[in-house]
């Protein structure tokens, strides 16, 4: 494991000796004893970590009190609200806002008036556990606790990973390796990964995992079963252990491929009572199972479309089998047309999921939260917010992200996901008037729904670093704390994955947030102009091939002729999309003139000599930025070699090789691009660069 280590398999809980002996020391006399006020699973967990983080920083192996010992400074760890009359006083005030997973993290006074005890008070042992993490988190940091007074509590309730794990081994969108979830049709033996998995989760705010991919196939579709319910027992024992409730992704043809039905239709009686004793079997072996995961009618999988029925049927069909056991069902909003004929200019992508939806606003179950991908497409490089986010208003919603770099370079190139995320959530839909963002409507909070969250794809395998190139770990980190702290600025979350992951040399934070920060725009430059996807090799996604979709039946078009570029969604003479927008981005979209550069070829197909508010026009940009993005990726190469005998040298030659990787990619991407448009366009570079 030594190798796995240095390669960065702790990733953000390596815990490393604390280097000043002042700073040590007040962490070992702060930290002698842990207690515990209850003895629950999640809370010796907390218990555990906070002990094995303490020994390794300060080289004491903190001793287990009694709760009611007060001869000595220990950490105590409890939950308010269960009768202790001592724990619910260290909260003081404020425990309703807690919710569910809050937790209070403070350092209590003696007699005389000096730091004794340390208090994290969850809201309940999920927010216990967090609270610990908080705690480790600020030592990892080299912070004082001596004055602690922290009251956290989360934006989101559900905040989820999506793993697309086959039973096979492979990964779909997986670039790290094989899953260490399954092996040839069936489940890992050894869980110690997936334990080790959970506590990244954990730490970062994870709760909730759906373990198969969205795209269930036949083996998949048995894990409903009896066949497997004793081994989804023990994985719930250990992803619950870190407070994480499991889910599965389900097959809607399930009653048909393993049930014995002729019929799936969602309106048949004989469906209904189906679903209703899979759930039934499924909460007598797992009490705490979270719910299903569902892809319907969407990429060639079945749905309620087959029997004339809508999504609102096909989710309440399985909402009303899970909710007698409180669970939920999750469905994925990904729904369009994947046959479209390339030469119909009036079919769009991009407004199906809103057309599909809004008409069943209100129509949905309680316990159905609609998934929502943080775009109208899938996950480009620059894409607008999804206007679904803004329409619905009586459906409970969350968010989906990728986190696996499908067309952001695939983890071989670094582009560092949070500063995108942040527009996304930041962005105000202004469905309700001004401040109606994106992180308030996929919460619930601003509409009063009961539900909501978000959920990403996960980026992680069976590599030795998780995620093939040990920078794109900061997107599975950055992912986690946005969705419990959306306020939390890209610099502080840059900022915490560094100093946690590689120490706390200034020198190490100041280059590596700088390649982190910059890498999505340099990524995009090279790629991506001004809103146009898709550019990419069919089927894998990695690579330019300018062309390689603008013929297919996928809906992924770009339109460049001769003569310009781009897609006209305008209302009065293109498909009509920038309309499912809110003023006044319906108008800013709409307009030729107020649309925002980096989304222009998105609403507007203009011609090459087309002047952007930058005042260069739109060829002239697409080079300019090419060769630019081709400069800026050397340099980043070049700012990390600065750091060779910083960083554990494993670790630093694997990042070097991915980087070199990118840079010499960016070339390819450069010469593609550009030799396409002026191939295209016939309008020379004015700076009389090569091109091709």
């Amino acid at each position: 494991m030594e190798t796995g280590a240095k390669m960065g398999y702790e990733a953000w809980l390596r815990y490393e000796s604390v280097e000043r002996d002042v700073l040590r020391e007040a962490y070992r006399m702060r930290c002698q004893a842990i207690a515990i006020a209850g003895q629950t699973k999640v809370l010796n967990t907390a218990a555990r970590e906070l002990a094995e983080a303490v020994e390794a920083m300060t080289g004491h192996k903190p001793g287990l009190a009694s709760s009611r010992d007060r001869q000595m400074p220990d950490v105590m760890i409890g939950v308010t609200g269960r009768g202790d009359t001592e724990i619910d006083q260290m909260v003081v005030s404020g425990a309703a806002a807690l919710g569910d997973e809050g937790y209070v993290i403070r350092t209590l006074k003696g007699e005389k008036g000096e730091p004794d005890r340390i208090a994290v008070i969850g809201a309940s042992d999920r927010g216990a556990l967090y609270g610990v993490f908080h705690l480790i988190r600020i030592m990892q940091m080299r912070e004082p606790i001596d004055e602690l007074y922290i009251a956290e509590s989360p934006a989101s309730g559900l905040r989820m990973i999506n793993q697309w794990d086959n039973m096979d081994g492979s990964i779909e969108r997986g670039y790290a390796g094989k899953s260490f979830f399954y092996r040839n049709n069936g489940f890992v033996e050894d869980f110690a990964r997936i334990r080790d998995y959970a506590r990244l989760l954990a730490s970062a705010g994870i709760n909730a995992i759906a373990i198969n991919n969205v795209n269930v196939h036949r083996e998949e579709t048995k894990l409903i079963t009896a066949e497997y319910e004793q081994t989804l027992s023990k994985m719930a024992d250990v992803l619950g252990a870190y407070g994480i409730k499991l889910f599965l992704s389900i097959n809607f043809a399930s009653p048909i491929a393993i049930g014995g039905l002729q019929t799936a239709d969602p309106l048949d009686p004989s469906v209904k009572n189906w679903w209703a004793e899979r759930a039934a079997d499924l909460y007598r072996a797992i009490p705490d199972f979270g719910g299903f995961l569902v892809k319907a009618d969407s990429e060639f999988r079945p749905g309620p479309f087959t029997y004339g029925r809508d999504h609102a049927d096909g989710a309440n069909l399985l909402a009303e089998a899970l909710a007698p056991h409180g669970g939920l069902v999750i469905w994925r909003c990904f729904v369009y047309n994947c046959l479209q004929d390339w030469r119909d200019r009036s079919t769009d992508r991009a407004k199906a999921a809103y057309d599909h939806f809004m008409p069943l606003d209100g129509r949905f179950a309680d316990n159905v939260i609609l998934q929502i991908k943080n775009g109208p497409m899938d996950f480009q490089v620059r894409e607008p917010v999804s206007p679904l986010f803004g329409g619905l208003s009586r459906t409970n919603q969350m968010l989906e992200l990728q986190i696996t770099q499908e067309y952001t370079g695939q983890q071989k190139h670094v582009c560092y996901l949070v500063p995108l995320w942040k527009e996304v959530l930041g962005f105000d839909t202004h469905a309700h008037g001004e401040g109606s963002t994106v992180d308030k409507i996929a919460s619930g909070a601003l509409q009063g729904r009961p539900y909501g969250g978000l959920a990403a794809v996960s980026n992680i395998g069976d590599d030795a670093c998780w995620t093939g190139h040990p920078l794109a770990q900061a997107n599975l980190y950055g992912y986690g704390r946005l969705a419990w702290n959306p306020a939390l600025s890209a610099e502080r979350i840059t900022s915490e994955w560094i100093r946690l992951s590689l120490g706390c040399d200034p020198a190490v934070e100041e280059v590596v947030s700088d390649i982190l920060l910059k890498s999505w725009r340099i990524y995009e430059s090279y790629t991506s102009p001004l809103g146009v996807g898709w550019m990419v090799n069919p089927n894998h996604h990695y690579g330019p091939n300018v062309d390689g979709y603008e013929y297919s039946k996928w809906g992924t078009y770009h339109f460049a002729d001769c003569q310009g570029i781009g897609v006209d969604r305008t209302i009065e003479t293109g498909t009509g999309y920038a309309a499912q927008y809110h003023s006044p981005w319906r108008e800013t979209y709409n307009s030729l003139e107020l649309c925002p550069d980096e989304l222009l070829l998105f609403f507007h197909h203009v011609p090459y000599t087309h002047v952007l508010k930058s005042g260069k026009t739109v060829i002239q940009h697409i080079y300019d930025t090419h060769f630019d993005g081709v400069e800026e990726a050397a340099a980043l190469l070049e700012s990390w070699q600065t750091l060779r005998g910083r960083i554990d040298e494993a670790y630093y030659e694997l990042v070097a090789f991915r980087l070199t990787e990118q840079s010499q990619h960016a070339k390819e991407w450069r010469d593609v691009i550009n030799t396409y448009f002026y191939r295209k366009s016939g309008i020379a570079d004015r700076q009389g660069r090569l091109i091709y």
